[in-house]
């Protein structure tokens, strides 16, 4: 692993992010890896509504993705990493592999969401894999067992504990 030297974390503030933002930390602690952070502010959902932009002004758009950004770098500040930041407001799977490849990271830390059944940044509208667009490692996290809904619902899966100090 001592060839993951500048990881790209990507954050957006759910849950299955914030899973992904501290493992990523973890991992790029041990590491001593350079750190960038990529907040996307997905624009798919308002992109496609009904005249809704020309309601929400472009200002409080900007402003709500800088604040998520700040949110995530003030996360690994109290850790202790400096990290780079990086503003995105597009649909996530172009702007991960975009960044992930400019930046030149030997791998990108996204996170999953279990109660979709689909990984959080692997499908979309374009209908292409993540792992197909990025030319890096990719790490998903997975967040604790007790977010999986299979488990707490008894269906004979077993989850195995993912729980970090």
């Amino acid at each position: 692993m001592s060839s993951f030297k500048r990881i790209l974390l990507c954050y957006d503030g759910t849950r299955e992010g914030q899973h992904a933002l501290k493992d990523g930390a973890a991992l790029a602690q041990d590491l001593n890896a350079e750190v960038h952070l990529l907040s996307v502010l997905n624009n798919t959902a308002w992109m496609q509504g009904a005249d809704i932009t020309s309601a929400v002004p472009v200002d409080f758009i900007n402003e709500s993705a800088k604040t998520l950004l700040d949110e995530g770098l003030q996360k690994l500040a109290a850790r202790g990493i400096r990290a780079t930041g990086h503003l995105a407001i597009g649909e996530p799977l172009d702007e991960i592999p975009f960044f992930a490849n400019d930046l030149k990271a030997d791998l990108v830390v996204v996170g999953h969401r279990r109660s979709h059944g689909l990984a959080r940044w692997w499908g979309g509208r374009h209908d292409g894999l993540l792992l197909d667009r990025v030319t890096c490692s990719v790490l998903v996290t997975m967040g604790a067992a007790t977010d999986a809904p299979a488990a707490a619902a008894g269906t004979g899966e077993t989850a195995r504990s993912a729980e970090h100090s």
